[in-house]
């Protein structure tokens, strides 16, 4: 028989965790006060408290979410195409479509280093640790595509990347971004 006293912690926290990460990635982390995520997501401030320590646990939490559906939308984008430079040029197709659509509101992690420029708050920690995977991930994928400089073409492509982020929470849906597709293939047909 199933606990449920367990199940309604796990939801409670679930809701927490959803309502904070709608108004953090919409808001913005400092304008997104607990008080706003208490009233939002319908629980005691003893609740929110009990998962979260601190609004800072809360951000964590949010962007370790953030990362591991990142990574899942990262392999998806990439599953159906079968060598490197394909792989490169279909993860820049998905992103071209996320960044114009509604819901997007640019990239968690980037929000985090804005709102958090200090390089010892925790939000900061785990975006810079998000973006030194994507790179890596951006090099290998340079590497076996045949990259004459594999580490310069993974710069390049996590420039784009966050550009293409910035481009949609600047302009909304109607963004440069639309091509960020092309200018990977440029950038990768350069280096091979």
């Amino acid at each position: 028989m199933p606990n449920t006293k367990d199940e309604s912690k796990q939801t409670a926290r679930d809701q927490i965790l959803a309502t904070a990460a709608e108004l953090f990635f919409r808001e913005g982390f400092r304008a997104v006060g607990v008080d706003t995520i208490i009233k939002q997501a319908d629980v005691a401030k003893m609740t929110l408290y009990r998962y979260f320590p601190s609004k800072d646990d809360l951000i964590v939490a949010y962007l370790q979410d953030s990362n591991a559906k990142f990574w899942i939308w990262f392999d998806e984008s990439v599953a159906q195409a079968d060598e490197p430079r394909a792989q490169i040029i279909a993860f820049f197709t998905a992103l071209a479509k996320l960044v114009t659509t509604p819901t997007c509101y640019g990239c968690p992690f980037l929000n985090a280093i804005v709102d958090f420029p200090d390089n010892t708050h925790p939000g900061h920690q785990v975006a810079l640790e998000h973006k030194l995977a994507v790179r890596a991930r951006f090099r290998d994928l340079a590497e076996a595509a045949g990259a004459r400089a594999p580490d310069v073409l993974a710069d390049q492509l996590l420039l784009l990347m966050d550009g293409a982020f910035m481009s949609v929470r600047m302009f909304g849906i109607r963004n440069p971004a639309m091509h960020v597709a092309e200018a990977a293939a440029a950038l990768v047909d350069a280096q091979l």
